[in-house]
């Protein structure tokens, strides 16, 4: 940011997610984004945005890329969907669901990221992120990954999610950080840690499940399903303080991914869900992926 600021987390007192105050301006937030989110060099628990990461992991994130179209064509019944990719990044899962006869568009803020997803053809634009939907219609899926943490207007974004992206029936997909669970706060009181997830201007809301469902939920949406992710802060709990240790945290990532990649490769993909899903249901795991169909 390009000044310092005293800030305090509050709750909201409807949904009850945590945001920062005083928030960011929306000229600090498009520049850290522009100019430093995708070229961070941060620890792999704290950004996996970059291509080079994702290129590195190619195949993990293939797995949940290929998991995630499934979802959607399961709901769908065919794959003839228009998909909406809200943060869109490098466009590695617009690629792939373009790849599956997908039709899809993408927006983001970051011009290298754009230039490389029109490169590949894909339809996507350049935005400031003030306005949501930039193009001429609406659609079946609009896909918002790890974008609604870094929004200082989230409860606003869902709203016209509702209201001017999708379709009857469409699906709202999101996916965030899932803060302040049971295992992250043990994590850092066993290690003596400070709240290292809280980190403005990167982050300035911090969802729970029950936090985001209520928020969706209360703009019409009806949540059809919840999977969390690898609950990476056990590892915390197992002496492995990976905070502020890049080379440690990769480490705990790769095993994450080994994990992942046995249960799938010996045709148990299906426990691997229902897991995260018992995960979700309990509040836990890194991530939460809520997925809900908007109302008539």
């Amino acid at each position: 940011m390009a000044r310092e600021e005293v800030f305090k987390l509050r709750v909201h007192p409807r949904y009850g997610y945590k945001f920062v105050s005083p928030t960011p301006t929306e000229e600090e937030i498009a520049q850290y984004y522009a100019e430093e989110f995708y070229a961070s060099e941060a620890p792999i628990q704290v950004n996996d945005s970059s291509l080079d990461v994702q290129r590195r992991d190619q195949a993990f994130y293939e797995s949940w890329r290929n998991d995630l179209a499934d979802i959607i064509e399961s709901h769908f019944g065919s794959n003839d969907i228009a998909v909406f990719d809200f943060g869109c990044g490098w466009c590695e899962t617009l690629r792939l669901m373009r790849d599956r006869g997908m039709r899809c568009y993408g927006l983001d803020t970051a011009p290298e990221a754009i230039a490389y997803g029109k490169s590949i053809g894909l339809e996507v634009r350049v935005s400031d992120l003030k306005v949501i939907n930039p193009f001429d219609r609406k659609f079946d899926v609009l896909i918002v990954q790890n974008v609604l943490e870094h929004l200082s207007n989230a409860e606003s974004f869902v709203e016209q999610a509702a209201e001017d992206v999708l379709v009857p029936g469409g699906l709202l997909i999101i996916d965030v950080p899932n803060e302040f669970n049971a295992l992250q706060l043990t994590g850092r009181e066993v290690n003596s840690l400070d709240e290292w997830w809280v980190a403005p201007p990167a982050h300035l809301n911090y969802f729970s499940r029950v936090s985001l469902r209520a928020l969706v939920e209360d703009k019409g949406f009806h949540v059809v399903d919840e999977i969390a992710s690898f609950p990476l802060e056990i590892f915390l709990l197992m002496g492995r303080n990976y905070v502020g240790e890049p080379e440690l945290g990769r480490k705990c990532h790769e095993e994450r991914m080994l994990f992942e990649e046995n249960l799938r490769k010996t045709g148990r993909t299906k426990v691997l869900h229902d897991f995260y899903r018992a995960l979700a249901a309990q509040g836990l795991g890194r991530q939460i992926l809520m997925v809900a169909e908007r109302g008539p």
